[in-house]
Parts: C-alpha cells; sequence; structure tokens
C-alpha cells in the first residue's frame, strides 16, 4: 500500500481478526466487552469500531461519555460500558448515547435515580467493587449503604458487578488476585442476599482472560490482547507454561514515516539539542518528521532504532517536539521520502511496542495509547 502521508499509522484488520477469533475462544459463551478506551489503544476509535461492528460482539467498553458519543457516530448499535467517571455536568449523555455506567458513588446513583424518574427511562448501572487496588470501587463496608441508594430509585437496575485486578500482570504468583476474586465473590453473595440479581459478573481483563477461567463469569473484557500484544511478559510466561499456544496474539498496529532529509556529518560534528550525540567518523543522518509532540517519547533519544529498508538505523541526538535524526551510513541506496517503520515489520526485522516500551522504561499500553489522535490511521 502506498501511503500519501508523511506519517501515518497501519491497522492491519485480518490481525485484529484473528486476535478477536483466539479471545472469543477463550471466552466460551461469555459476553465479550471490547475495550475501546484511549482511542481504542491508540489504534482509532473509528477504525476499531468499524472493525467491531462486523462482528459479534455485545459491548464496548470505554472511559467516558466523549468516547461513547464517538462510538456512536461511527455506527455502533451495541451496548456501551463506561468504566470511567462521569461528571454530574455529563450525566443526561447516559440517556442520549445509551451508556451503562460503572457506579461508585452514592452521589452517581442519586443523581442517575432522579434523571431515570424525571425522563420515565430504566437506567441499567454496574457496581464496581473495591477488593484490593484501591482505586475506583465501593468498599466492601459501603456497599449495604450503597445497595439502599439503588433500591431507592426503582427505575435503575444493577445490571452488572465487576472489579479490577491489581498484580496480575506483574507477576506469576498470583496469590492476590486470587484473594481479590475471593473478596469479589463474597461481596456478590451479599449483593445477591439483599435482594439484588445482577445479570452480569465481569472481572476478566486481557491478562485474566488468557490465564484464568474462574474470573469470567458472564461477561469478559478484553484490552490490550485484543491488539495482539500481551499484558507483560509474565503473561505470556503463565500462558505458555500453562500449555498456550505461541500464536494467539499477532500484533494489529504498525507506525510509520518518511525521509524528509538526508544530510552528511562531519567527524566530531554534534547532532540535536544538547550536543548530547557527537559523530566519531563521517555519517549519513536522515531526517524524520515525527517526534515527542507525535508520542514518539524523548526518552528514547539516542537509544531507539528505526527500520529503513528491513535494517535499523539508530535515533542520534535527541528526540526533538515533531523531528528526529537517525544514521543511515550503513543502509545503501536510501532516498528522499523513503518510507521508515518506526513500529512494525520490515524484512525481517521487527521493532515492537514491547521493545519501545523496554527503551523507554514503560509498559506497552502507554507507547500506543500516547500515540497522537491526529496520525491519520490506514486499515490495511
Amino acid at each position: 500500500m502506498k501511503s500519501s502521508h508523511l506519517t501515518w499509522i497501519e491497522i492491519d484488520g485480518n490481525a485484529f481478526r484473528h486476535n478477536l477469533a483466539s479471545l472469543r475462544k477463550l471466552a466460551g459463551d461469555r459476553l465479550i466487552a471490547a475495550a475501546v478506551k484511549a482511542n481504542a489503544y491508540g489504534h482509532g476509535l473509528a477504525e476499531i469500531v468499524g472493525l467491531l461492528r462486523e462482528e459479534d460482539i455485545a459491548y464496548l467498553a470505554v472511559h467516558s461519555v466523549d468516547e461513547a458519543a464517538g462510538a456512536r457516530q461511527y455506527g455502533w448499535t451495541g451496548h456501551i460500558l463506561c468504566v470511567g467517571y462521569i461528571p454530574r455536568s455529563q450525566l443526561e449523555g447516559v440517556l442520549e448515547y445509551h451508556i451503562e455506567p460503572t457506579v461508585y458513588n452514592i452521589d452517581t446513583v442519586a443523581r442517575l435515580g432522579r434523571l431515570a424518574q424525571q425522563r420515565n427511562v430504566a437506567i441499567s448501572i454496574h457496581l464496581k467493587i473495591e477488593t484490593g487496588t484501591n482505586r475506583q470501587g465501593v468498599e466492601i463496608s459501603r456497599i449495604g449503604k450503597f445497595l439502599d441508594a439503588v433500591r431507592a430509585f426503582p427505575k435503575l437496575i444493577l445490571k452488572g458487578v465487576s472489579t479490577h485486578f491489581a498484580n496480575i500482570e506483574d507477576t506469576t504468583d498470583h496469590s492476590y488476585a486470587n484473594h481479590q476474586l475471593a473478596v469479589f465473590n463474597a461481596a456478590v453473595k451479599d449483593i445477591r442476599a439483599a435482594g439484588f440479581r445482577p445479570q452480569l459478573r465481569h472481572t476478566a481483563c486481557s491478562a485474566a482472560l488468557l490465564l484464568f477461567e474462574k474470573t469470567k463469569f458472564e461477561m469478559v473484557r478484553p484490552g490490550i490482547a485484543l491488539y495482539g500484544l500481551w499484558p507483560s511478559k509474565e503473561t505470556y510466561l503463565s500462558y505458555r507454561l500453562q500449555g498456550g499456544t505461541n500464536s494467539v496474539l499477532k500484533p494489529v498496529l504498525s507506525w510509520k514515516t518518511r525521509i524528509v532529509q538526508i544530510k552528511d556529518v562531519a567527524p566530531d560534528a554534534y547532532v540535536g539539542y544538547g550536543c548530547t550525540y557527537r559523530t566519531t567518523a563521517k555519517t549519513r543522518l536522515a531526517v524524520l518528521p515525527i517526534g515527542y509532540s507525535d508520542g514518539y517519547d524523548r526518552s528514547l533519544s539516542n537509544l531507539a532504532h528505526v527500520l529503513v529498508k528491513g535494517k535499523r538505523a539508530p535515533v542520534r541526538g535527541r528526540v526533538c517536539m515533531n523531528l528526529i535524526m537517525v544514521d543511515i551510513t550503513d543502509i545503501k541506496s536510501v532516498k528522499l521520502e523513503d518510507p521508515v517503520t518506526l513500529l512494525g515489520s520490515d524484512g525481517n526485522e521487527r521493532i515492537g511496542a514491547d521493545q519501545l516500551a523496554s527503551w523507554a522504561g514503560t509498559v506497552n499500553y502507554e507507547i500506543l495509547s500516547r500515540l497522537s489522535a491526529k496520525i491519520p490511521r490506514v486499515l490495511v
């Protein structure tokens, strides 16, 4: 495919469908809530919603009303679960965009209850339980009062109950995850004893879906695995030790750009801001029109590589706001506007999000989610 853009992101539809099929097999007969928050993990909300519309998927999981509105704009007609906080000023969006909100504040419950009464419509909500992550969620000691608040509004339907694991990805010791699961199960038992019958229990993120059958319940919420990446090396190791196959996931995203200048630099010359790199011999550099404003992190300065004609070209000097420089001295026949792969494969070489994350001292989630939404996404 020939792109007219200077910088663009390619989305491999076949790889995405492969990942979804793999996760669907793991999910069995459970419903799937495909996580598309953070611009579909950097892959492009419009593009991923377009792919998901062709599949038998029950839910999208978004973080905000704005993301839900975007999903509706791009043609999604199925259920939408909002896992993030919805501000008081945006609660009417729950009705406008047919959102099932995740709730953990009594104030939110009361406002939604009154809104449902005023409009004479039912609103389905999902209660998030605090089991040990200490992020969002209702503490076990407050569940009774929370349920009383829900009970006060007949138009509120407690459709789902969820939690989120704190340490299921970063270790091969899953004792803490098992502890959280036990707390969750006890809370659900109390909720049922109080007279509520939630249809959907959902705790399984990508790592849990890949590793733990007992976390799947009635619905699963895969995120990073949908896009072909492992939540962590520990998750991959645990999966393989359980006998899982190596081909279950395929990366979906590639990031490419073009060379905008080629220049020969003398020995002992500085390259870039701060004079952080100095040549030791005659050097040929290629200038690329991307930088940290696009999501190519400044911490990759003098550390990362890109792919030019199937060969690795090291980044020289600091990553700038809109530009980087790479060393192409040993790569033959490079021309102006030749394509360059920042993330993805070229020939036998590959630079994955895990590799960029390792260089940048972060995780693959951040590498992907920080890719600028202004970069064109192209389905291939």
